[in-house]
């Protein structure tokens, strides 16, 4: 009887593993072929999470079933203080990408990362990014020319302060961020006259 009753527990304890492993999908079993996924994090601790996540793809010898980890992230040229620098803009805050075949071990060793609230899908399912967004996304991370961010908008008061109108006050009109220009409606002998600017010609009025 107590053989039959250690017995009995096992194959309880082995079906709540195999249970919560699945992540809930007992119906039709979890995709086994190499793609891509999005796991959901706390925000701000994606590049965290990203590390950890590598550390255990090694640490338990699961390089054959997730293959890469990737933040999405873009060059965006940040203007501040009269200086230009170029900053790493994360696309989709709060989320990673991780290219994995998926299984009950790559799915253990994902979804207990800490960090890792869950992976998207439908219902308790991971579901698998579509082959056109995948592509959309890296291609986007590969751009070469760097996107401005622009800190002020049409309708803004701001001040020049580089240029033949330096220090003069004027009125965003339009802004053209691909090519990094502004044109702003300054006060010339009483008449408002449209003049284009370097974004880092003119400054924000706090």
């Amino acid at each position: 009887m107590a053989r039959e009753s250690r017995s009995a527990v096992s194959d309880e304890q082995d079906v709540a593993v195999n249970g919560t492993a699945v992540d809930g999908d007992a119906e039709g079993g979890l995709i086994d072929d190499q793609q891509w996924y999005v796991i959901h994090t706390y925000s701000g601790y994606e590049n965290k999470v990203k590390t950890n996540l590598e550390h255990r793809i090694e640490s338990m010898g699961v390089q054959d079933k997730i293959f890469q980890v990737v933040i999405p992230t873009e060059e965006e040229i940040e203007i501040k203080d009269g200086q230009r620098r170029t900053v790493q803009k994360k696309v989709f805050p709060g989320y990673v990408l991780v290219e994995m075949s998926m299984g009950d071990d790559s799915w253990y060793v994902v979804r207990n990362t800490p960090g890792v609230t869950g992976f998207v899908g439908h219902g308790t399912k991971p579901a698998p990014l579509d082959d056109a967004d995948v592509k959309r996304i890296l291609k986007q991370m590969k751009m070469e020319a760097p996107k401005v961010k622009v800190s002020f908008s049409p309708g803004e008061r701001v001040k020049v302060v580089d240029g033949p109108f330096t220090d003069f006050i004027g009125v965003v009109d339009t802004i053209n961020a691909e090519r990094g220009k502004v044109r702003v409606l300054v006060s010339f002998f009483g008449r408002e006259t449209p003049v284009e600017l370097d974004f880092l010609q003119v400054s924000r009025i706090t």
